[in-house]
């Protein structure tokens, strides 16, 4: 066996395959429909994302406003009030007048979420109430010293 002739059907070459090469773009064309379909699902039946919109300095208090209902824990922290939502947001930090004192608020994206941290020069108790409104989530937060 010398060299790829044949000589009595017997060679060292293997014989070209006669099967169709269009199996393995069948399956690999099915499972890429099947990659594309599942994304497309996963996207619909995604939850919303919940992102602060804006915040609004009221008196003697904040308003926040969400585009959906976040999960809220808020504590206060050696006279600091401190509210985390599990949201998405932009940092952002001003001051309001509490009884004609500076009070200053600030927001953060933290790994949990989004903190307000309010501070002042005199220990603060908050309360916060959330409820829908306009379309959207307002949490109200009441501060006094």
């Amino acid at each position: 066996m010398h060299g790829s002739k044949r000589e009595d059907d017997e060679h060292s070459t293997p014989e070209p395959d006669l099967r169709s090469k269009a199996w393995p773009r069948m399956l690999f064309s099915l499972a890429l429909f099947g990659v594309l379909v599942g994304l497309m699902i996963g996207r619909l039946t995604a939850p919303t994302e919940h992102r602060l919109e804006r915040v609004e300095v009221v008196q003697d208090g904040l308003n926040l406003w969400f585009n959906a209902q976040p999960r809220l824990h808020g504590e206060h922290v050696e006279g600091t009030v401190a509210l985390l939502f599990e949201a998405k947001g932009m940092a952002q930090r001003g001051q309001l007048d509490l009884s004609g004192k500076p009070v200053s608020w600030r927001v953060q994206q933290s790994d949990k979420g989004l903190l307000l941290t309010v501070v002042a020069a005199r220990p603060l108790h908050g309360q916060w109430t959330a409820a829908e409104d306009a379309g959207g989530w307002r949490v109200q937060l009441k501060l006094r010293e």
